[in-house]
């Protein structure tokens, strides 16, 4: 579905050579190989160039930026609603291990790293009704520096693939946005075997750079001809049914990830968003 989605894009963009596209974050390379090896029109003129977030990027101008599942990762930092306002998590180890330690934000503004999450706290403080005592929020500037930095270096498309809402407000009013993750397991505690386990956060769409798209997984796919590929799966299936060979067998295969692409309690309802 990627393959053609940067099909359409490399006509949109008139037809460069070479048609840079970047993986970012991108782990083991996985996505990246496949993508520069799955076949298509634009397949001669594409590069396809994987790169870890912390890294320094590519050249960007003009290239197509793809980023699955890499903003929930960045560092991000949490406020929460006390009775005397807005204050921020930090952690204090000390003997008996990792604990949370609530810090008002200094007044003044003489603390500039304190500024971001004092914006965000203003934003929530101003809803109606209130968010309640012991409501918490995330505060994505790493995300939305992120972004900016890859919007600023020229790039032509940045597709964003995560899990979040659209505003902070509608997080903080659910709860359950700060994840812990480890061999595919959920976590709890966020504070239980520090540096064992995986922490991400869903992501808020208003606190990033505002997109030129925002939908959902599901209508990415669908927008990109998913259905079609299935029906196509299907035929495939039933004509071999009776003698499948592996052919065959990925071609069934199709219907049941599908379902799982497109399932809106689950993938389909993932965040797609796009700049450019």
């Amino acid at each position: 579905m990627l393959g053609r989605a940067l099909d359409t894009w490399w006509e949109e963009l008139g037809r460069p050579d070479p048609y840079v596209v970047v993986d970012a974050g991108t782990g083991p390379g996985t996505l990246a190989r496949q993508l520069a090896a799955v076949e298509g029109p634009s397949a001669a003129a594409r590069t396809v160039v994987g790169y870890d977030h912390a890294d320094e990027p590519p050249e960007l101008s003009g290239a197509v930026v793809l980023a699955n599942e890499l903003l929930d990762n960045l560092p991000f930092r949490v406020v929460e609603r006390t009775e005397w306002g807005w204050v921020e998590w930090w952690v204090d180890t000390g003997p008996a291990g990792p604990e949370r330690r609530l810090v008002r934000p200094p007044s003044g503004g003489e603390d500039a790293a304190a500024e971001p999450a004092g914006s965000v706290a203003a934003a929530l403080d101003a809803l109606d009704p209130p968010l309640p005592v012991g409501a918490t929020a995330p505060v994505l500037e790493r995300a939305a520096d992120w972004v900016a930095d890859v919007v600023a270096r020229g790039a032509a498309r940045v597709l964003v693939f995560d899990y979040g809402a659209a505003t902070t407000a509608e997080l903080a009013r659910r709860g359950g946005w700060l994840r812990t993750y480890r061999s595919h397991e959920r976590g709890e505690d966020p504070f239980r075997e520090p540096g064992r386990w995986d922490i991400t956060t869903d992501i808020a769409v208003d606190q990033l750079p505002p997109p030129a798209v925002v939908t959902t997984q599901a209508a990415f796919l669908r927008e990109h001809g998913i259905d079609e590929l299935v029906e196509e799966g299907r035929r495939a299936w039933a004509a071999a049914a009776a003698r499948p060979d592996l052919r065959a067998m990925r071609m069934r295969s199709r219907v049941n990830e599908a379902e799982a692409l497109l399932d809106h309690d689950g993938l389909g309802g993932w965040l797609c968003l796009r700049w450019g």
